[in-house]
């Protein structure tokens, strides 16, 4: 089996190092077993995320040095500003640091106490922001997204009688809006049909209700659409963007995924009211409407990095990459979520270490055993992620309980991903010997980036 060629060259290296045996048993030990507190340094390939961590172009390093660095009227919003209405068809846009900045101008203008948001499954930080002004996030996706085993193509598909549920459970005006997200992350990277989207506009507007991406991952979810789909098997890539976008009232966007860049975000509408409030609380909160948070040379590599990530020839490498690991482990009989996503494998912990109570933290357990196995660091999407109750204040165990190998975008060679199984499968030999883990720290909100463990004697 071999891996897909890289369809690019590289100019520069940055040098690793492999931590002793010794060493990665204190690291790991000194972070409380929480990959997110390993130092940097003290990690070889980092699957912790995708987030910020891409290799950037030598065209989107040029135009970091065309930097327009003024406070007001930087020439390097418009042209960011103008790859967004290129790419993915939005006439307004507001940019941001990051994600999450979006997220919260864009969730805090739309959601009101008492509220709820249906989505195709939560994602942390927009779980937080919808629950923040008073809102809470319900669950719509397709029953096949809980089943790692369901090879269902677009696992991240809207279900209409959950959706027509909850409308009738609670009541049209008690639907802030509903929230739709590209490649589905907590569902291993699963994406979302055309045919699901136009079904989903007709849906809403019987209800006049508005539909928000999480365009984060849009440029991924256009290829499984083109790969996938009847009917999209030549089209563009940005003309399936334009055809996905064009089913919303607008989105949110985290730069630092499929913009190919370290920092930077924004959300964009064509919907002028919505751009009207969340222009006038960038100011308070971010920044002026015309850097939101960003340098000028950050929007500048944004808007060059949009264009690049939404180029097939480039796509196509990035998601067999991300195969090409998936199907080294299946081939071992290693446990994954199938299909194999856009930006990550991701390991069915309940699987891999069935003797581990959820008590124990099957995924939090064996993404630090794998560090301490190979100085690979992962991360925990299950039980930890998803937090408590926020009425009970009970843990919740989702049906999902995951350990995500997450790619960064042009960083890590073919070689790097046949270590990274070679690994994990040698782990799997052995999985009954890793001992479960106790959680001795948990932080307010989003307890997986802070929390500390210690284990539990097998």
């Amino acid at each position: 089996m071999n891996g897909p060629a890289e369809p690019f060259k590289i100019k520069v290296v940055e040098p690793v190092n492999l931590p002793s045996e010794k060493r990665r048993k204190e690291a790991i030990r000194e972070a409380g077993f929480n990959t997110f507190l390993l130092l940097s340094e003290d990690v070889y390939i980092d699957l912790l995320t995708d987030s910020g961590t891409s290799a950037m172009s030598d065209n989107q390093w040029a135009g970091m040095m065309l930097g327009d660095e003024a406070y007001a009227g930087s020439k390097n919003f418009y042209n960011l500003e103008n790859a967004v209405k290129d790419i993915l068809g939005f006439k307004y846009t507001v940019p941001t640091h990051q994600g999450r900045g979006a997220e919260h101008l864009m969730y805090s203008h739309l959601v009101k106490p008492g509220q709820i948001v249906p989505r195709n499954m939560y994602f942390t930080t927009s779980k937080v922001h919808v629950e923040l002004p008073g809102g809470k996030m319900v669950d719509m996706i397709i029953d096949e997204a809980h089943d790692p085993e369901n090879t269902h193509p677009f696992k991240g598909n809207v279900d209409f009688n959950k959706l027509q549920g909850y409308i009738d459970e609670y009541g049209v005006d008690k639907i802030s809006f509903v929230n739709v997200e590209m490649d589905v992350n907590m569902a291993g990277g699963q994406p979302v049909s055309m045919e699901n989207l136009r079904k989903l506009r007709e849906f809403c507007d019987d209800y006049k209700l508005k539909i928000i991406y999480d365009a984060t991952r849009s440029s991924e979810n256009a290829y499984f659409i083109r790969e996938r789909e009847k009917g999209y098997e030549n089209t563009p890539i940005i003309e399936i963007l334009r055809e996905m976008m064009s089913y919303s009232d607008g989105c949110i966007y985290s730069s630092k995924k499929d913009c190919l860049v370290n920092i930077g975000g924004f959300l964009a509408t064509n919907n002028e009211e919505i751009f009207e409030a969340t222009r006038s609380s960038v100011v308070i909160y971010e920044g002026l409407h015309t850097y939101g948070g960003m340098a000028g040379r950050d929007m500048e590599a944004v808007a060059r990095g949009l264009q690049e990530g939404a180029q097939y020839k480039y796509l196509k490498y990035r998601i067999n990459q991300v195969r090409y690991l998936g199907e080294l482990l299946m081939k071992a009989g290693v446990p994954i979520v199938k299909p194999i996503g856009g930006h990550a494998v991701f390991l069915n912990a309940l699987k891999f270490l069935p003797h581990l109570s959820r008590e124990q933290w099957p995924a939090q357990t064996l993404s630090a055993a794998i560090y301490e196995d190979s100085a690979v660091r992962t991360m925990e999407r299950g039980a930890v992620s998803k937090g408590r109750d926020s009425q009970t204040g009970e843990n919740i165990f989702p049906a999902l309980e995951l350990v995500r190998l997450t790619i960064p975008r042009r960083v890590y060679t073919n070689t790097h991903m046949e270590y990274t199984a070679n690994s994990i499968i040698n782990l799997y030999k052995k999985r009954d010997s890793i001992s479960g883990l106790k959680m001795v720290y948990e932080p307010k909100y989003l307890r997986f980036f802070q929390a500390r463990f210690e284990q539990i004697p097998l």
